[in-house]
């Protein structure tokens, strides 16, 4: 957890918008598995202020939907077990609550969004049914008021001809519309934290700008506070106030969205950046050109093999023995700046003069 500085002579008490609503502290995910054990999230820890949005980014496979399920309670056990650290939603720790009381929080007061809509919609239930369920589970209310309550959350989420649609079937909707679907599924209970798992990643780059758009109009008006996981930055971009990136299922850099684009200090955050697609103009010409996209050599390391010290030094160009041997701490390097490097100094003198 990060620490607060203390004016001199008088210690004040953090106002209740500077709590967070959710706190992950050294989470960490095993998974018994026939070629050995998956170490999936390696003491992992970030917090989300009410009406704040985060952004989880890093590669297929870094442990950012494992986290995402340890803090629903999703993962399947067996295989999976959550071996340490604490999920804290306000005053609860949710590692310590029953199934039954843990169902309670489900969709009511931690909502999540899943990566594909068509999988996770019930095929032979009508999307009005199914929004209206999570109503009347959560909220108590009639079965004709809950089904009141799901036109409604369709027509916040811009789908038109909303009480038709309420009636319609999963497949007879769009990409873009079941995504919609599911987003007022998970907002119909206004829950204190949105987890959205790569809300965007089956859809087309205008129903993708739709659907970040209409996420940020709604957490205006619905103040929740919104956990984003994502491996395309553009999207954190756009919508993120503060980042966490992992890498082969750990931490290795967490700053405000600002800060990470400006200034990154881990050489893994400094390869996704030079990832990104984009056109450069030429110095002096009005001329565009395509830039070969920069690549990261190498391989993920497995995650069932233990790893010594830094996990990424095999990719990295900064290398060192010390790298090889003894796995960095995480460091609050500036202000809110936080990494897990042995060579930020070398990486801030070549990346940043």
């Amino acid at each position: 957890m990060k620490s607060r500085a203390l004016s001199i002579g008088a210690i004040t008490k953090p106002s209740p918008a500077d709590r967070p609503v959710l706190a992950v502290d050294d989470l960490t995910v095993r998974f018994d598995t026939r070629d050995g054990i998956v170490n999936a999230v390696n003491r992992v820890s970030f917090s989300v202020s009410p009406e704040e949005t985060i952004g989880i980014v890093g590669e297929s496979g870094c442990g950012k939907s494992v986290t995402a399920l340890s803090i629903m309670r999703l993962i399947p056990q067996p295989p999976g077990r959550i071996e340490k650290g604490t999920i804290t939603l306000e005053d609860r720790n949710l590692l310590e609550l029953t199934e039954g009381e843990m169902r309670r929080v489900r969709g009511n007061e931690i909502s999540m969004i899943f990566q594909e809509p068509m999988t996770s919609l019930n095929p032979v239930l009508t999307v009005g049914f199914q929004i209206a369920e999570a109503l009347m589970l959560h909220q108590g209310f009639s079965k004709r008021v809950a089904h009141k309550k799901a036109v409604e959350s369709l027509e916040l989420v811009r789908i038109p001809e909303a009480e038709r649609r309420a009636g319609e079937y999963p497949h007879q909707m769009s990409g873009g519309m079941r995504q919609r679907a599911m987003i007022a599924m998970a907002l119909s209970c206004d829950p204190k934290v949105l987890i959205a798992d790569e809300p965007t990643t089956a859809l087309d780059v205008t129903i993708q700008a739709q659907i970040l758009r209409l996420m940020r109009q709604l957490k205006d008006r619905l103040r929740s506070a919104i956990i984003i996981i994502t491996h395309d930055l553009g999207v954190i971009a756009e919508t993120a106030e503060r980042v966490v990136v992992m890498y082969a299922g750990r931490k290795v850099e967490e700053a405000s969205a600002h800060e990470l684009f400006d200034h990154p200090m881990h050489p893994y955050t400094h390869g996704l950046m030079a990832s990104i697609p984009r056109i450069d103009k030429e110095a002096g010409g009005g001329e565009e050109t395509r830039r070969r996209l920069d690549e990261i050599p190498g391989i993920v390391p497995s995650l069932r093999e233990k790893i010594m010290g830094c996990p990424f030094a095999p990719r990295c160009r900064f290398v060192t023995d010390q790298c090889r041997h003894v796995d960095p701490p995480l460091v609050e390097e500036t202000v809110g700046h936080w990494v897990a490097c042995w060579g930020t100094e070398r990486v801030r003198s070549i990346f940043h003069g």
